[in-house]
């Protein structure tokens, strides 16, 4: 249990102990299935945790080549890497510290093939098997028009010569039924290529850390995938991993009443500290607070610190009047959020925390001017 007077505000704290925990759950995965699980950077970047993830995951996959870096230098392996376009002048170091690495297009493996192939780097090409549950269009990668991945008339009857793997990624917080349905979009259009493989990515989107996920569904379907097409099958979830393992500890600053609403600005933002809750869109929930109004108990909209209008998320009730100094604490606050951060206004970047298993606290890094600065020129 986090003592939160010993935390700074704003901050996000890691539970290690959590932590630990998704990571055991996903590991008896991928050891019953027989697969391999790797760590999504772009849902979880906290190197600080990264020595605690590489006692359960063996690898890592990148969309840049910053970090492609942060995986040699933390993690100590070589990437697997997916980038929608890859810059010229990048492609040598992007292929140096890649193990594998899936192309987004077939004319970006044309342009990079001769400079792929004998280089050890194992290749691959991103699918797109048009079908997505995803009802949120900017994170659905199926939706007309996607630039993420080749439709079926794009290929021929044959993975291009010194390709090894298939790749899609159309999932997002989904069970192991999307995925069966999926899983048959997908052969409907690619089985004979999928049995040229060597090895599948089936990308991130897996949420096998939500309570009442069917693990054994999804263990049994990654099996019989597996010894369907004689291939490697590889996945990387992103919210999985960071999933209900700490929060975003944040104050109130001060309560003003704006035509009979009462605001409760705090010192952190929904527009630079919690991005997602604008652009999803959904309402984070706060620890001992009511996710919806309630008649008769004291009622706030919550106002983040910068000047942009839509910087609020309403409405919370409490069990006692909001005083300034008050912690709010936003649950859930680690994967997808300290990855968008941004110090839009010039606000301070919320401080990095973890608590340990010993039940210490241990403060990872601060922020101020010279973040904000570096950023700018």
């Amino acid at each position: 249990m986090i003592d939160y007077s010993q935390i700074p505000s704003p901050c996000f704290v890691l539970e290690e102990a959590k932590l630990r925990t998704n990571l055991k759950l996903i590991d008896s995965v991928q050891q019953q299935a027989g697969v391999q699980i790797i760590l999504a950077l772009k849902g979880f970047s906290m190197y600080s945790a990264f020595p605690l993830v590489k006692q359960y995951l063996s690898g890592a996959t990148a969309s840049s080549l910053n970090e492609i870096k942060l995986v040699n230098e933390y993690l100590g392996v070589q990437a697997h890497t997916y980038i929608p376009a890859i810059r010229d002048d990048e492609f040598d170091e992007v292929l140096e510290r890649s193990s594998h690495l899936t192309f987004n297009s077939l004319s970006q493996w044309e342009r990079f093939k001769n400079r792929a192939i004998g280089s050890g780097v194992s290749c691959g090409i991103r699918v797109n098997p048009q079908y997505s549950e995803v009802a949120t269009d900017m994170y659905n990668p199926c939706v007309p028009g996607s630039r993420l991945g080749v439709t079926r008339n794009l290929i021929g009857d044959r993975l291009p010569d010194g390709m090894e793997g298939i790749h899609f990624h159309t999932l997002c917080e989904n069970d192991s039924y999307t995925l069966e349905r999926t899983l048959e979009a997908l052969e409907s259009r690619f089985s004979d290529l999928l049995h040229q493989a060597r090895w599948v990515n089936m990308g991130g989107g897996h949420l096998m850390t939500r309570e009442g996920y069917n693990t054994e569904h999804l263990i049994g379907l990654l099996k019989a995938f597996r010894e369907k097409y004689q291939v490697e099958v590889i996945l990387e979830p992103g919210s999985a991993i960071g999933w209900q393992t700490g929060v975003l500890v944040s104050s109130v600053l001060d309560v003003v009443d704006s035509q009979g609403i009462q605001v409760a600005i705090l010192d952190t933002s929904f527009a630079a500290h919690m991005p997602d809750t604008l652009e999803m869109p959904y309402k984070p929930r706060i620890l001992n607070s009511y996710h919806e109004p309630v008649s008769g108990k004291p009622t706030y909209r919550l106002g983040g610190m910068t000047c942009l209008a839509g910087d609020f998320m309403g409405d919370y009730s409490f069990d006692k009047p909001l005083q300034i100094g008050d912690k709010i604490v936003f649950d859930d606050m680690i994967h997808y959020t300290m990855v968008k951060t941004s110090t839009f206004n010039g606000v301070n970047l919320p401080s990095i925390g973890i608590w340990q298993e010993d039940g210490t606290f241990r403060l990872v890094k601060t922020y101020g001017y010279e973040s904000f600065k570096d950023r700018l020129s």
